[in-house]
């Protein structure tokens, strides 16, 4: 059976007027070659999400939306982060589009990927990941802090795939499934391998970016992490469950090597042992209330069920 053709490009903007003119220009010139091979339909679109921009992104989407009907426009009330911009334009093409792929608005993520996403789709795959194949145009260190991400997520128990950021195609089944997820605390690079179906990979190399400087430094990488440990797994509170019995563990040893020294007449007053003790007891204690807590936090806003995004405007 043949699969719909119609493609929406999810392009989340958030302060993003210095590379937007390149970008339209250089996403429009892909659409408009796949439309001539008949690899997507006529009436495929370039989806822009503005995330609460500061600058003039909006009324650079207004301007492009009104130059050629191939370019629309999604513009949220406010502010609202990434994963819920993207999870807005997402929820918004599904309902026109037979295939959705969502890319960020830099361009480092190379668009002639999005030919072999087409061709994985029509071969039935219903999500394909767009998998870094290098990371050459990377400093060292954030090629470390980057692959630590990803490590440090999938060793607490969060599976995402390595290297994959949210460069992917989607199907329209795949983002019906995808909407029964109903949490508050975003993070969908741990959420789309969880709806399962027929997946496959795209390797492409990243460039560099247009112009601007990036959305993701290193506190915003922190803070994706924590999300999406806290978001996708207990794991951590089991660390502290077993840090805690193994901690107990070492008590009871030390209470008995005390009573034999007490029994030997060896007892001597050890000042150091002691304040490291309860600074090293005191410090577990913060680390584990501080977990705990992260997690209560999280139960407090997904109890409120508060919308995870707000549309003021569409530009169809």
């Amino acid at each position: 059976m043949e699969r719909g053709n119609c493609l929406y490009l999810v392009v989340p903007c958030y302060n993003e007027q210095e590379v937007l003119p390149e970008t339209s220009k250089r996403l429009c010139e892909k659409m408009n070659n796949l439309m001539a091979q008949g690899k997507i339909a006529k009436n495929s679109k370039i989806l822009f999400v503005n995330d609460g921009s500061k600058d003039k992104t909006w009324e650079m989407i207004e301007r492009l939306h009104e130059e050629n009907p191939i370019f629309q426009g999604l513009k949220l009330s406010r502010n609202r982060g990434h994963q819920n911009a993207l999870l807005g334009g997402l929820m918004t093409a599904k309902n026109y589009a037979d295939m959705v792929i969502s890319l960020d608005a830099d361009l480092q993520d190379d668009i002639d990927a999005i030919d072999q996403f087409v061709e994985k789709y029509h071969a039935g795959c219903e999500i394909v990941y767009g998998v870094r194949s290098a990371r050459k145009t990377d400093t060292f260190f954030k090629k470390f802090t980057a692959e630590g991400f990803y490590k440090l997520l999938n060793l607490m128990g969060a599976e995402i795939v390595f290297n994959h950021a949210d460069y992917r195609l989607m199907s329209r089944r795949a983002l019906d499934e995808m909407e029964q997820y109903k949490e508050v605390n975003l993070f969908l690079r741990g959420i789309v391998p969880m709806l399962g179906f027929q997946t496959d990979v795209v390797l492409y190399e990243r460039h560099e970016r247009l112009a601007g400087e990036s959305k993701y430094p290193l506190k915003k990488m922190l803070a994706l992490a924590i999300d999406g440990i806290t978001s996708l797994s207990i794991k951590p509170i089991r660390m502290i469950v077993l840090l805690g019995m193994l901690i107990f563990v070492c008590s009871i040893a030390m209470l008995a090597y005390s009573l034999v020294q007490h029994f030997l007449g060896n007892t001597s007053i050890g000042w150091t042992s002691l304040i490291v003790s309860i600074w090293a007891i005191g410090g577990l204690q913060l680390l584990a209330i501080g977990v705990i807590g992260e997690y209560i936090g999280k139960i407090y806003l997904e109890t409120k069920a508060r919308p995870k995004y707000i549309i003021e405007k569409e530009l169809r």
